[in-house]
């Protein structure tokens, strides 16, 4: 073979590298600007587990998982009976009710941004959603149903079973199942509020009155002292005082952590669209955001495992409303996930 021969080959081998180069960053730029999620403004990037990207068929059967009340032993309760889109994905009660009307001892976390928390439940008793998902099927006080017995429903309902054999080639495990559900809850996604348009250049995005009380928020209220970052939590457990003064306190993380320091500390909740999930705290024992702000005004409730980021405020009567439209407007979603319950398998 002649040297123009070799050049006429070497050209086309280049050519071929240089058209597969082209498609390939092709197909990754289309990956890119349309991903599974779409991260709301203000939020950082989801951080999904190695072992469960997400998917649309797996976010798909997931909120159908969520929605569906055969997951509890009498049919009557389902993940969104105590996690309610239209309630902050909480319930609106002080405690969540479950089987047979029982009641719990703590409110239910909303699950807004719950994508970025470090740890699940107000003792931080789970590391992940994976994990977290399964724990209020098998409670025998919430849904009751072994879960044993919910991959038995599930897989005798030929489409959830045609649907998790699709997806992960084999009928419903407990894995697989906590693998959904959690990816599903990974897309209740709370940004792009007035102010991440007021951080990113829009001065009119907030009212004087929420200007004013972001100020106290990250200045003389010390909010941010926990309630920090893009989901305005610290991801730490903190002895606050609430319940501290019940003649048996509610002892939060130390149940968890066997520490002595962690008694009656919870988790901080982020405050994104934190006006729809009333009431607060823990315990629920706070109605309204204007009785959080009082509450922390007047240091808390003395105890010897108190935070050291909780004293008297002595904010005024305008300090406190100031704060209160912060987090009610400034922090509001302009675009709520607001999720429908899906038609569910017959």
């Amino acid at each position: 073979m002649s040297f123009g021969k070799y050049r006429v080959l070497a050209q086309v081998i280049s050519a071929g590298f240089v058209l597969n180069l082209l498609i390939s960053l092709s197909v990754s730029m289309l990956q890119a600007e349309e991903p599974v999620i779409k991260v709301p403004a203000g939020l950082d990037p989801i951080p999904f587990p190695e072992d469960n990207p997400a998917t649309v068929e797996k976010i798909a059967l997931g909120k159908q998982l969520f929605f569906d009340k055969r997951l509890s032993r009498d049919n009557t309760i389902s993940c969104a009976s105590c996690h309610a889109p239209a309630k902050g994905f909480s319930n609106a009660a002080r405690f969540a009710t479950g089987f047979k009307g029982q009641k719990g001892g703590r409110s239910a976390p909303a699950l807004i941004n719950a994508a970025y928390n470090q740890f699940q439940f107000w003792d931080g008793r789970s590391g992940s959603l994976e994990e977290q998902s399964l724990g209020p099927i098998a409670n025998p006080i919430e849904m009751n149903l072994t879960i044993k017995e919910a991959i038995a429903r599930i897989n005798a309902i030929p489409d959830y079973k045609k649907q998790f054999q699709k997806i992960f080639g084999s009928d419903a495990t407990p894995e697989t199942l906590a693998k959904v559900l959690a990816t599903y809850e990974r897309t209740i996604l709370s940004g792009d509020a007035p102010y991440d348009h007021f951080k990113a250049g829009d001065k009119k995005a907030l009212s004087e009155a929420a200007q004013r009380g972001m100020k106290l928020y990250f200045g003389k209220a010390s909010c941010s002292a926990c309630h920090v970052g893009p989901n305005f939590t610290d991801n730490a457990f903190h002895n606050i005082g609430v319940g501290m003064d019940a003649k048996q306190p509610d002892t939060g993380r130390k149940a968890i952590s066997k520490l002595g320091g962690d008694h009656g500390s919870f988790k901080t909740p982020g405050l994104r669209d934190i006006a729809r999930s009333a009431p607060y705290m823990h315990d629920g024992s706070l109605k309204t955001l204007k009785e959080v702000v009082e509450y922390y005004n007047k240091g808390g409730t003395p105890n010897e495992f108190l935070d050291e980021e909780i004293f008297k405020l002595n904010l005024t009567p305008q300090e406190i409303n100031d704060l209160v439209t912060f987090m009610k407007e400034g922090l509001a979603s302009t675009k709520y996930p607001d999720h429908k319950a899906p038609e569910l398998p017959k």
